[in-house]
């Protein structure tokens, strides 16, 4: 995608345009219909400017570039001077040849005579490889409403590194020599934790002397650098929502000793600081203050989960020390989105000012935003290194609200559609051209907003390493030697997508928190009746194959077909005389289904499915209550009938759990003597079956059960079978329940 690149360096001896004898000059850069502006100086005859303009080569409508040099108090048409260019002329430069120098060109008026001053520009055609490409003003970038550099600025793409996140272990042991506020009583202690926004508090400890013992760990999520330090204050609960602090200790970050495996901290102690001014005289008296117990440390041997783990973009621990070496490289190349639904409307029609934003590991890419556009072309590219295959790419398109008058901080980007794209999907060395449909969930249903196009490509550096990979562990050794409870994880994940989205929304142009949210998934962890049916007919998916297999076996003790029926006696035979043949067969069998197929292997990776979803009939109430906010908006009837709804579907749940509970108390009732006429005949019968199995080969008694499960329907009978009648009669604990 070729582009007309102008840099606008400076500007020399400008003449005088006023009696003050001063100029406030700017610089206009125009293509056709498409006008750059510089920002302008107050009273400079030589001032240096340093932009640079980037305009589409598709879209231009002239041959002619104009840059001319206007004053800030003139009027529409009057200029200082012109600088023209026929387009076809214009160099081409293809990295990685050297920046084009800048060259010196005398101003000319408008009727083509020389006038004072010059301009210092360089003028080349590029693509978007160019190293200029990602700070130019762009004209397809080119907003009507504002042309201010504040709004080139959010217009921009740009990479960004998400900070390296530490998971911050506390240790909370004991504390010594407390002194309460009020005297003759014992205190009742706490500590209260705190780094930045993120409070902690361990258990009441009813003290029966000046000493408290916790011994309790506390986690909390640190990003490098460490703006924030670690509060610790000791707190008496005097009274029912009355705490009185003790003392506080504050302990900074950068002192805190790091780790990468599971190896003993030392303890330290620490000196309660008393929160308020005392006495002098009170100090001189007091030889001791108090003192609180600790551990505390950095551990890097984790991966800081700051997204869902089914579709987590980096697997690595946070030590780099830990780090391994790539097993690949992944390029993405964002192309164009057709069809894209108007998210606004401007001048009386619907419209879209777009913009992409692509994720995987620490790295975070934006591309510029498009304006007035709903079939914007980006062409832009962007690379990762891939250290694991078990890992997924996400690209989302947005709507940029940071526009025009109405564009501030309080309007939030609204989404479009997102893509994702596991990499252990993708062939190694292929290019993967595809439009993927961008599918958003509304109140009102699901939406297909456009199509993304995309290209991919996954390059293995080390085919060896890449398999190596899957026999490894997914997440760090740490995560198993010493595991988090799901609660802690979901706390702690939530933290830490709030510390990125902190972090890069102050980078500039900022990444919004909406997009970082909706990036990394934030709600998934919510309850939905729609996702709980996905996730039922999932499993229902998972276990067709079982049910299928039962059903054919159920056609074959039926004799549904007499001759397969027959030649499955003969397999069934065969396989009970040489039972050595067993795993062979059933190896070679899912052997020859993996080879068969390889011809329907999918073509493209998987992308966005309403159907798996559920999302293509849901109802709207179901919707509405998953769209919900936590804790819930709406009114206390509406809350009243989803909790009955809620209730009567946990009422199903709870009937199913209690059927498996009570066949499984049924298995320990055969021995347990519950009921002493049912264990005496199962033991008889154990008995005797251990006789018989000493003295029978195995191979007869096999073929014989089978030859009895396969008989054919004239010898079975209707009502149950005796084992499965006695299993039935065996009690269970449901006569225990309340």
């Amino acid at each position: 995608m070729h582009f007309l690149y102008v840099r606008v360096v400076k500007a020399g001896e400008l003449p005088s345009v006023d009696v003050t004898g001063g100029i406030d000059p700017f610089v206009e850069v125009k293509v056709g219909n498409y006008k750059g502006i510089t920002k302008h100086f107050e009273k400079k005859q030589n001032p240096e400017w340093n932009q640079v303009f980037a305009f589409s080569r598709d879209r231009m409508q002239a041959s002619i570039l104009e840059v001319v040099i206007k004053d800030k108090s003139m009027v529409k048409d009057e200029t200082v001077g012109i600088v023209r260019f026929d387009i076809n002329e214009v160099p081409l430069r293809v990295p990685p040849d050297s920046p084009l120098a800048p060259q010196w060109y005398r101003l000319e008026g408008k009727k083509g005579d020389k006038v004072k001053g010059e301009l210092m520009l360089a003028v080349w055609i590029g693509t978007q490889a160019d190293e200029a490409f990602s700070d130019a003003w762009h004209s397809d970038a080119a907003t009507p409403v504002d042309s201010s550099p504040a709004t080139f600025a959010v217009l921009r793409s740009k990479v960004y590194h998400s900070p390296r996140l530490w998971y911050v272990r506390v240790n909370i042991v004991e504390a010594q020599d407390l002194v309460p506020t009020e005297k003759n009583r014992f205190p009742d202690v706490y500590v209260k934790a705190q780094i930045g926004h993120q409070v902690l508090k361990t258990k009441p400890c009813q003290a029966r002397t000046l000493n408290a013992i916790w011994n309790e760990d506390l986690l909390f999520v640190a990003a490098e650098p460490f703006e924030d330090h670690l509060v610790l204050s000791v707190e008496d609960r005097v009274a029912p929502g009355k705490d009185e602090i003790i003392g506080r200790v504050i302990i900074p970050l950068n002192s805190v000793d790091k780790r990468a495996d599971d190896r003993i901290i030392h303890s330290r102690w620490f000196n309660l600081e008393k929160p308020v001014a005392v006495d002098v005289d009170q100090l001189k008296k007091e030889k001791f203050s108090s003192r609180i117990h600790l551990r505390v440390c950095l551990d890097g041997g984790y991966h800081v989960l700051d997204e869902s783990t089914h579709y987590s973009s980096d697997l690595r621990p946070t030590a780099k020390q830990l780090w391994r070496p790539p097993i690949g490289v992944l390029e993405l190349g964002i192309l164009n989105a057709v069809g894209l639904h108007p998210m606004k409307t401007r001048d009386g029609r619907g419209t879209s000012d777009t913009y992409c934003v692509a994720k995987y590991g620490h790295k975070w890419v934006r591309t510029r935003t498009l304006v007035d556009n709903l079939s914007p072309k980006y062409n832009e590219q962007y690379t990762w290194e891939v250290f694991d295959p078990a890992t997924v790419l996400t690209v989302g398109v947005f709507d940029n609200s940071q526009l025009g008058e109405k564009g501030s901080n309080g309007n939030k980007d609204l989404k479009i559609g997102k893509v994702r794209i596991r990499i252990s999907t993708l062939e190694a060395g292929r290019v993967y051209t595809h439009s993927y449909p961008l599918l958003v969930l509304h109140p009102t249903g699901v939406k297909k907003m456009g199509e993304l196009h995309l290209a991919i490509r996954f390059t293995c550096i080390s085919f060896v390493n890449m398999l190596y990979q899957y026999s490894r562990p997914l997440l760090p050794k740490m995560h198993y030697v010493r595991p988090f409870s799901v609660m802690q994880l979901d706390m702690l994940r939530h933290q830490a997508v709030n510390i990125v989205a902190a972090r890069l929304g102050r980078a500039e142009p900022p990444l919004r928190k909406e997009v970082i949210e909706y990036m990394s998934d934030v709600d998934s962890h919510l309850w939905s009746m729609r996702k709980s049916k996905a996730n039922f007919f999932r499993l229902m998916t998972v276990f067709s194959g079982l049910f299928a297999i039962g059903k054919w076996f159920g056609d074959i003790c039926m004799w549904k077909n007499p001759i397969t029926t027959v030649l499955v006696h003969v397999l069934f035979l065969m396989l009970a005389c040489l039972p050595e043949l067993i795993l062979p067969t059933v190896f070679l069998y899912m052997f020859l289904i993996g080879v068969w197929n390889f011809r329907y292997r999918p073509r493209y990776p998987p992308h966005m499915n309403t159907k798996v979803s559920q999302a293509e009939a849901v109802h709207p109430d179901e919707l509405d209550e998953e769209f919900d906010t936590f804790p819930t908006s709406k009114s206390p009837e509406l809350v009243r009938m989803r909790y009955d709804r809620l209730r009567s579907v946990a009422g199903r749940i709870q009937t199913v759990i209690g059927d498996i509970a009570t066949q499984g108390e049924r298995f320990q009732a055969l021995l347990s003597w519950r009921d002493p006429r049912a264990t005496a005949i199962f033991i008889t019968f154990c008995l005797i079956a251990a006789i018989v199995l000493f003295v029978t080969p195995f191979q007869v008694i096999a073929a014989l059960a089978g030859f009895y499960a396969m008989r054919h329907p004239r010898f079975r009978y209707r009502l149950p079978a005796v084992p499965i009648n006695f299993f039935r009669r065996l009690p269970a604990r449901t006569d225990s329940m309340l």
